[in-house]
């Protein structure tokens, strides 16, 4: 309330107005409906009116989505590669750019490791230290002893920079419930990603029955795992120390093929050889091949056929 209004109330009261008896069109009536009229316009004069807040009452602004670019191709023959499953997927958009036979299950060998980092994880702390209690030596590994201090840390860059099988075993066997939880937890991990071609019976990739994946399964799970910045730095390193052990990178087209991001590489005699790629060239795709007798000559090979064959278009 502002002070006219509240002169104008203190005025009133003290003009002690009270009901008289007056007769109809009387002088005295007439004067104090003029009177009444007065009192009134002025208070409605000198009262501000009531707005509303326009700056609470106006609708959000909600911005429009940006338009993901679509791959186009332009009908250029793939190149000749030995892999006999293959799929190539733009990791953006989901758009499949190539596949063949890309939904049969097939051995993944160390492709496998993709999970067992995945489930590692998850559910272990980084700088927690386990104590190497035996040694592994199917396959290729780190040459853990007993004794040896590692953390989840370095066990993981052992895992997916050298594909060290000692220590897929080792972060195995420390899960809670142990080596079988492991593979129950890499399990429900890929059904929980609506994976319906992939079951895992160990956490390494050796050759075992029922232990398999496909190339579109393990296209979708790269395009999982490396929305974890953890497993992406990991993955994309080409040498590393730990503790006493030098890893070096098995995949080849790291820091030799521009663009190339890593992700993993597998062999067994089952399996043949096997790659997982990310590569970003201005648009990252998801390359994988299986069963192939060069798997860094057929991705070398497509890696330049993608880039040149399709232009991204964005919609208007």
């Amino acid at each position: 309330m502002n002070l006219h209004s509240k002169s104008l109330r203190r005025w009133i009261r003290l003009a002690k107005i009270v009901p008289v008896k007056v007769r109809k069109n009387s002088p005295k009536f007439l004067t104090l409906c003029l009177f009444t009229f007065f009192l009134t316009a002025i208070y409605v004069q000198l009262t501000p009116p009531i707005r509303p807040n326009l700056a609470t009452s106006a609708p959000p602004v909600i911005p429009l989505p940006t338009a993901i670019p679509i791959p186009a191709s332009s009908g250029t023959s793939l190149p000749a590669i030995s892999a006999r499953n293959v799929f190539i997927m733009d990791r953006n958009s989901k758009a499949v750019l190539y596949h063949q036979l890309a939904d049969s299950e097939i051995a993944p060998a160390s492709t496998t490791k993709i999970v067992t980092a995945l489930v590692t994880l998850e559910n272990f702390s980084l700088d927690q230290v386990i104590t190497i209690t035996r040694s592994y030596p199917n396959g290729q590994n780190l040459g853990l002893e007993p004794g040896e201090k590692l953390t989840v840390e370095q066990l993981l860059y052992a895992l997916l920079v050298q594909s060290a099988n000692d220590a897929a075993e080792v972060l195995a066997e420390n899960f809670i419930g142990g080596r079988t939880s492991f593979i129950t937890a890499m399990n429900a991990k890929v059904a929980g990603l609506g994976l319906t071609h992939t079951r895992f019976t160990n956490p390494t990739g050796l050759d075992e029955p029922g232990h398999y994946s496909s190339a579109s399964d393990l296209a979708r799970l790269a395009d999982a795992a490396m929305q974890n910045p953890q497993f992406a730095k990991i993955v994309a390193t080409e040498n590393a120390v730990i503790a006493s052990h030098v890893v070096t990178n098995v995949n080849e087209l790291l820091g030799k093929v521009p663009g190339v991001l890593g992700i993993k590489t597998g062999f067994t005699d089952a399996a043949g050889q096997s790659l997982v790629t990310l590569v970003d060239r201005g648009h990252p795709v998801i390359i994988v091949v299986l069963k192939s007798q060069d798997r860094f000559a057929d991705t070398q090979k497509l890696i330049p056929w993608i880039y040149s064959n399709f232009s991204w278009i964005t919609s208007q």
